[in-house]
């Protein structure tokens, strides 16, 4: 699927368009996420300017004047990535930290044909860190981002499949990129495309792909996970930002259901108990009115463990009361605690919140720090960087702040302006 830049621009012409739309799709939300979203590869022929996102120069700061270290730089050549002590040394006398990045092994390894990976770029480049956040907040799943720049006429990665969903965002030179559909859809975190080497080194040999396009400045391609891809620099360097959106699936809430179960299940005194002795490894099958039962097992008896009330099979009594604990948990509270883990917080400047405080007056404008993830549950704010307890006369002024809008200090009261921005939920903001 492409679309043209007149396609993309009337489209991005309408008023309050989100990040999606405007500047990775040029299309709505609920139409990518009819059509699209984690169904079929994407491509969006000039989708936006990416240039106040990324650039070369930005490449060059980060290798050789921030002071980075491993692991948010990684190098790959001809599918291997390379060991970490080939490029990084200490940096001299007052930064003798071993494993910083050392720009002129870097040079000879990229001169040589390697991939340089710029990985986590959303917690060193802040354009880039202001459009992830933006977009996880638009999709309601946490996202990443990474920066490939690769020699002309070379690669970094063999054919293969990432466990995440990705937006390919092409910054500097022209890359070939070639797709084919899954081997294994949808897999999840712990099923690596190493799990399926063969199956997918055949699919990319002989299979016909579903894309084989260039990539130039400004394009945009999603791939939903699964799907597998390789891409090689042309005549130029190139320079692309991946967005790996790492999406939240049925099988985590049914792991989030499990253990909201399983901790129900520890405070059940009745399922607390041994299972009979002698079981030699094998389920036990029966529990008799004696407390005694037998086994599958060649040792034949086995001694109970008093459950006199307890017919049938141990197995199918402890089904059952697991089955009723899934029925009954809530998983709620660990999803979003896990929502909460899987990213940061908007940046937090410790000197602008001490000013902020010391001149903290009824018409000082404040608002929600971002990327908080909040969420009021009866008297109880949970965010990123903890919870807080409210009195029923504070609920109405911080029901208004999860609007969104800025706000003045006297909105909310002074006081509880000063609590919010002691615990770093609000920050100062400028009208």
């Amino acid at each position: 699927m492409s679309m043209t830049r007149t396609e993309l621009q009337d489209s991005c012409a309408r008023q309050s368009a989100g990040i999606l739309e405007s500047r990775l799709t040029g299309i709505g939300r609920e139409k990518f996420a009819r059509d699209i979203w984690a169904r079929t590869a994407a491509l969006t022929r000039g989708a936006s300017d990416f240039s106040d996102v990324f650039s070369t120069a930005a490449v060059d700061e980060l290798i050789s004047r921030r002071g980075l270290r491993t692991p948010f730089l990684r190098v790959a050549k001809d599918g291997s990535t390379l060991p970490e002590s080939s490029f990084t040394a200490p940096a001299g006398v007052g930064a003798t930290v071993a494993d910083q990045l050392d720009d002129t092994a870097l040079w000879r390894a990229f001169e040589g044909g390697a991939t340089l990976v710029l990985q986590a770029l959303h917690r060193t480049w802040e354009p880039v860190a202001d459009l992830v956040s933006a977009l996880g907040t638009e999709l309601g799943h946490p996202v990443q981002a990474n920066a490939y720049v690769t020699p002309p006429q070379n690669r970094g990665f063999d054919a293969h499949y990432d466990v995440h969903d990705v937006f390919v965002l092409q910054i500097e030179g022209s890359k070939r990129w070639i797709v084919h559909e899954p081997v294994t859809p949808d897999p999840l975190r712990d099923q690596p495309w190493t799990d399926h080497r063969e199956a997918v080194a055949e699919r990319a040999a002989h299979g016909t792909p579903h894309l084989d396009t260039m990539l130039r400045p400004g394009d945009v391609l999603y791939l939903p996970r699964g799907w597998l891809h390789s891409a090689q620099a042309r005549g130029e360097v190139s320079v692309h930002v991946t967005l790996g959106v790492h999406v939240r699936t049925r099988y985590a809430l049914a792991e989030h259901l499990v253990r909201t179960a399983l901790a129900d299940l520890a405070d059940d005194p009745s399922m607390r108990r041994s299972l009979p002795l002698g079981t030699n490894g094998t389920l036990p099958e029966t529990n008799g009115p004696n407390g005694t039962g037998t086994t599958g097992g060649a040792g034949g008896r086995a001694i109970g463990n008093g459950d006199a009330d307890a017919p049938g099979s141990v197995t199918e009594l402890v089904r059952e009361r697991l089955l009723a604990a899934v029925a009954e948990a809530d998983p709620a509270p660990l999803f979003h605690r896990a929502l909460r883990s899987q990213a940061r917080p908007a940046p937090l400047g410790p000197l602008a919140q001490l000013a902020a405080l010391d001149r903290l007056g009824p018409a000082s404008p404040v608002r929600l720090r971002r990327a908080l993830e909040p969420r009021l549950d009866g008297t109880r704010l949970f965010t990123r960087v903890g919870y807080l307890d409210f009195p029923a006369d504070d609920l109405a002024p911080v029901a208004r702040l999860l609007a969104g809008q800025v706000r003045t200090a006297g909105d909310l009261g002074l006081a509880l302006a000063g609590r919010l921005l002691r615990a770093g939920v609000l920050v100062p903001a400028d009208r």
